[in-house]
């Protein structure tokens, strides 16, 4: 047998595979970078290749966040005369970095810029004049304007551009320095120039310029909006943007020239950027505003739909932008997308924020004609893996039963199918939304209440507890051993969430004052529990209120605990309807994701609004009939609410005024069933005026520290104007 023998290998350390950029060293690092920057290259080297490695090196520590490249600053400086054009890139790199650290080294640079503002190369000519926008040093700033007004009439197109841009970040510098030139003028002379790139440049900086600008006001004329658009094609991608964007400030003065103008951009709904058709879609939108043709109007929301479908095949990133600007524009222009709801049923790879996304989208797209294709997809998305998909899933179903009134027994049937699956977050969520049918469909759909008994144990999240315990409490009658099921959920009272709590506080009043016998156990412990073993106030104020209720008007507390429910819709998560109309002059932006008001996302932006014009049908904003059916219903609780001067259960506040009018020094003790000790004591007060005394470190009915005082015009406490 043959024995190799064992080699010993030295493993080298961790820095000599270190780049050759970095040095662990700062010190000798800056210092050697220092010697290769400043070291003669000779002869042979008339590239500047030594230099340009070193500036390499340099750029590669200054991006890694290395601080001690601000050393060299002096040295770059030298080097930035170099007749190079990669060279000069690389020290004005340097410079913007370092300028605002060192502005008495970087004032050294300042006429190399300035001469590199008049060389035969439009690419330096540019490239200075960018740098020189960059630097945010006063000098830099005023020695920048006057080169700038000539170089905004240069012979170069991109020189040109570049100028144009230069405007803006000068008056983001110092607009009072801006605003006393003539700059402004000289850039809006160049919304006339032959070439296109430079046009949409001079645009965008204007706009730009107005978003900042309190004084400046932006107006377009159909004549120029007009030019604008007929250069859209020449444009490149970003300069369609600029230009569309521009549009929104034209403010139609006719019907004819918006719908005309709406036209005239629809090819760019074609465009193979995302940017151009979300933000051509975002100007059709609102040129919408001015059209007063229905049949316009749905042509062009017919035309609006296969741009936002091609998006849906782009990448994740982009299905989710184009998705929730679909939320957006679903709810100003329901048409645009109603039967295409297939479109956005999810696809098994697709990542959770995009079918979360889509999920929204089928139930909003979602009628009676296509609700048993929108449920047979839903039932599966509830068998996925993902809980938070799932739980999305439940609750639409639910919803689609409150939204579609006749396609609630399907629904519902749906959701018993799931609930037998046994599966836990399945079953809880089943039960929330269930409960809110009960709520829109009251004493339809309560023979499902035995099969979400048989599934009590399941439930373990403080949500489905207290829908059920709402269920309970608000059918107690229905159900046999109501008082037994509230039993079990108060055993654990100390452990349960304040809404749980609340939940069974409420449960126990109304068991109580449906089924006297079953609740005269349970309803002093709750409210015993709930005024004197709580700190939630919300809890302790609430059992009080019960407390009081029942000890001094049974009926009354019915006629209150009992009474009719608000009505409950699915339409809750809609926006409002002037936050609608400022959104959607801003589709394809952040605030579209967010779906918030634009300056809660951008709190510099200038909000956005609908200007006034002749053309303007504000009949049909969604402003305009909010305020509209708002005006009637405030005239229908004028006139319906009030019988013969009194308001809506008018007897019953007049019960309690009465009754608490007329209590005098003493407690009392005044109870259905004689379960309680009494109601809150009325002692006198100054100027003889009830004060109403409540304690919750005491037991019920017991005097203690005086917490309310309330004096109406006769002298008579009253309880309700708290």
């Amino acid at each position: 047998m043959m024995f190799l023998p064992v080699l010993a290998y030295t493993v080298p350390p961790p820095y000599i595979y270190r780049s050759l950029l970095f040095s662990s060293n700062p010190q000798g690092k800056v210092a050697e970078l220092r010697a290769e920057l400043t070291a003669p290259g000779g002869k042979k080297d008339k590239n500047f290749l030594t230099k340009k490695i070193a500036l390499k090196k340099i750029v590669a520590n200054m991006t890694m966040s290395n601080n001690d490249m601000v050393a060299l600053f002096p040295d770059v400086v030298d080097t930035m005369g170099l007749p190079s054009l990669e060279i000069k890139k690389m020290c004005f790199l340097f410079l913007v970095n370092y300028a605002r650290a060192k502005p008495e080294v970087a004032l050294r640079a300042l006429p190399i810029l300035l001469k590199d503002l008049e060389d035969s190369n439009p690419l330096m000519r540019a490239l200075a004049l960018r740098t020189l926008s960059y630097i945010h040093v006063r000098n830099f700033v005023e020695a920048t304007v006057q080169p700038l007004k000539s170089l905004l009439k240069d012979n170069d197109p991109y020189v040109r551009k570049t100028a144009a841009f230069t405007v803006a970040k000068l008056y983001d510098h110092d607009r009072v320095l801006v605003e006393g030139s003539d700059l402004i003028d000289r850039l809006n002379l160049m919304l006339r120039d032959e070439n296109p790139t430079v046009v949409s440049s001079a645009l965008a900086a204007l706009m730009d310029i107005w978003e900042r600008s309190e004084s400046i006001k932006l107006t377009i004329d159909y004549t120029n909006a007009s030019k604008i658009v007929q250069i859209l094609p020449d444009c490149s991608e970003w300069g369609q943007t600029y230009i569309l964007e521009a549009l929104t400030s034209y403010v139609p003065q006719d019907t004819s020239e918006a719908a005309l103008l709406a036209e005239r951009i629809t090819p760019r709904l074609s465009h193979t950027n995302s940017a151009v058709v979300l933000t051509c879609i975002r100007v059709i939108l609102y040129l919408m505003n001015y059209i007063d043709s229905d049949k316009t109007v749905s042509s062009l929301c017919t035309k609006l739909s296969p741009p936002l479908v091609t998006l849906l095949s782009k990448g994740p990133e982009i299905q989710y932008l184009a998705l929730r600007n679909a939320l957006l524009i679903l709810q100003r222009r329901p048409e645009v997308l109603r039967n295409d709801v297939r479109l956005f049923f999810c696809k098994y790879n697709d990542p959770i924020y995009v079918k979360v996304t889509k999920l929204e989208l089928i139930f909003m797209l979602a009628t009676e004609r296509n609700i048993k294709e929108v449920l047979t997809e839903l039932r599966e998305y509830a068998t996925e893996i993902d809980l938070h998909f799932v739980r999305k899933s439940v609750r639409a179903i639910g919803k689609l039963a409150i939204k579609i009134e006749p396609a609630a027994k399907l629904c519902i049937n749906t959701l018993l199918d799931l609930v037998a699956t046994k599966v836990s977050y399945v079953v809880q969520e089943a039960t929330v939304v269930i409960k809110n049918i009960f709520r829109k469909y009251p004493n339809q759909y309560e023979s499902i209440i035995a099969t979400l008994c048989e599934n009590l144990d399941s439930l373990d999240e403080p949500e489905a507890k207290a829908a059920m315990i709402w269920v309970i409490g608000q059918y107690a009658d229905r159900i046999d051993n109501s008082d037994v099921l509230l039993e079990d959920f108060l055993d654990s009272w100390q452990d349960e969430t304040h809404e749980v709590q609340l939940a069974l506080l409420t449960a126990a009043v109304k068991l109580f004052i449906q089924r006297p016998t079953k609740g005269a156990e349970i309803v002093p412990k709750v409210l015993k529990w709930a005024t004197e073993e709580t700190d939630n106030p919300d809890l302790r104020d609430r059992g009080y209120m019960y407390w009081r209720l029942l000890s001094s008007n049974p009926t009354a507390a019915k006629g209150i605990v009992m009474g009719e429910k608000p009505p409950i819709t699915a339409e809750s998560e809609k926006l409002d309807p002037v936050t609608l109309e400022e959104m959607c002059l801003v589709v394809g932006t952040l605030a579209t994701v967010y779906l918030k008001p634009v300056h809660t996302v951008f709190r510099s932006t200038r909000p956005r609004r609908l200007q006034e014009s002749p053309a303007l049908q504000r009949n049909k904003l969604p402003s305009y009939q909010a305020a509209q059916q708002a005006k009637l219903l405030s005239g229908g609780i004028h006139t319906n609410g009030v019988t013969n001067g009194q308001p809506p259960n008018g007897d019953v506040l007049d019960e309690a005024d009465a009754y608490f009018a007329s209590v005098g020094g003493s407690s009392f003790a005044v109870s259905a069933s004689g379960d309680f000790a009494g109601s809150p004591t009325a002692v006198a007060g100054r100027g003889g005026e009830q004060m109403y005394v409540v304690n919750q470190g005491q037991g019920l009915g017991q005097m203690g520290t005086t917490q309310h005082a309330v004096q109406r015009d006769d002298g008579e406490g009253d309880l309700l104007s708290f």
